[in-house]
């Protein structure tokens, strides 16, 4: 039996952890990045952990549960609203005053695992998964919070090096590297229910270059930008149709650019079936700048689909050469892009197989649970845990 998968007990006793998740990420194409990459991620660590024989509990609100399935794993969840005020800390760390170490994700779910742990000798693990996006006074907020964080830390995990060297410079004790793997979808492009040919004819798409984007809309996901992009294109017979799966405030402000300018985009809001979508798409496009492990990036590379995204955060060390990059902020250079690759069928065939094989060295789930026991057990020096 893998040794990941075996039932081996921590020691006289299992090794008790609270993980602490923020938002729900519910619809996950359509709210905060951070909670939708904390929420995949929280819910690959349960399972792997509780096979290992690990107590897990999630702190999360209930809609997360619902969202991501935590008790599926075999892990508790406890409903901890997502808010710092007393009430939510005093549940949280009620919660946590048996555990043998606590781990959280993303910024706020770190500040009130710091405050509820205030006073304990618990260590505390902090994953960051994405910048948090911020201009003017709360820029200036978040950099307070992000130091109370790290000194409250005992280890930060930034999921790229960009994000390690933002913990140590917040004044991080002890700020590694630990890539997290994003599940690959159970269906959708690999076997989907949907037939290409199928999907594309429900969105009215037969001989146009379909090209997908995926995000929350809001100002920090480079949607303005690709509007800017489609504005270059629309003229072109026949002009590719871009979709964009995701909600947000934008929303109102973009539906109305697109119909003023006549561009050839549309919103399809919250969506379940990325997968089938991905799969029909000819590119995926990312044209956010600030995107860490991006899991569209991913699920394009694992899917096969040519990837266009900015040159910017994580992007480059996660996709390498299997991706076209284009500088940030330019919609010029990203129109050209997509139309250079559009024409370019043997380019295409080559990002594809670039994606297949950068894919193949990113971290299995198997591996990231791995590395995060490791650091457990070096935190609570309890003896090997595997």
């Amino acid at each position: 039996m893998s040794p990941l998968v075996s039932r081996v007990p921590h020691g006289p006793s299992p090794l008790r952890t609270v993980q602490v998740l923020g938002g729900a990420g519910a619809g996950s194409r359509g709210c905060p990045l951070d909670e939708v990459l904390g929420g995949v991620h929280v819910r690959s660590l349960a399972a792997g952990l509780v096979a290992r024989g690990v107590r897990v509990t999630v702190c999360a609100p209930a809609e997360a549960d619902r969202a991501y399935g935590f008790t599926d794993t075999g892990a508790a969840h406890v409903h901890v609203p997502r808010s710092s005020d007393p009430v939510s800390v005093a549940a949280l760390r009620t919660v946590c005053a048996d555990a043998d170490l606590v781990h959280a994700h993303g910024l706020h779910a770190s500040l009130r695992a710091a405050l509820a742990l205030s006073g304990r000798r618990t260590p505390l693990v902090v994953t960051w998964h994405n910048h948090v996006q911020a201009h003017g006074p709360r820029a200036h907020l978040v950099r307070v919070l992000e130091r109370r964080v790290v000194k409250a830390a005992t280890v930060v995990l930034g999921t790229t090096s960009d994000l390690v060297d933002r913990a140590r410079s917040r004044g991080a004790r002890d700020a590694r590297l630990a890539a997290v793997a994003v599940p690959r979808p159970r269906a959708g492009y690999e076997h989907p229910e949907r037939p290409r040919a199928k999907v594309r004819a429900e969105l009215g798409v037969t001989e146009r270059p379909l090209l997908l984007a995926v995000g929350s809309l809001d100002r920090h996901r480079g949607h303005e930008l690709l509007l800017d992009a489609a504005h270059a294109w629309r003229r072109a017979d026949p002009a590719p149709l871009v979709l964009i799966a995701g909600e947000g405030p934008l929303r109102p402000v973009l539906q109305r650019r697109i119909e003023a300018e006549d561009l050839p985009v549309r919103l399809l809001g919250r969506r379940d079936d990325v997968g089938e979508l991905l799969a029909a798409a000819d590119l995926a496009l990312l044209p956010g700048s600030r995107e860490a492990r991006s899991v569209l990036a991913q699920e394009a590379l694992h899917a096969r689909v040519p990837l266009v995204a900015v040159r910017a955060g994580g992007i480059p060390e996660l996709v390498g050469d299997a991706a076209e990059l284009v500088p940030p902020h330019d919609a010029e250079a990203f129109a050209a892009a997509v139309v250079r690759l559009i024409g370019d069928p043997a380019r295409r065939q080559e990002l594809r197989e670039r994606g297949l094989r950068q894919a193949a060295g990113w971290p299995t789930e198997d591996e990231t649970v791995a590395q995060v026991l490791a650091v457990y057990d070096e935190l609570t020096s309890a003896g090997p845990l595997f």
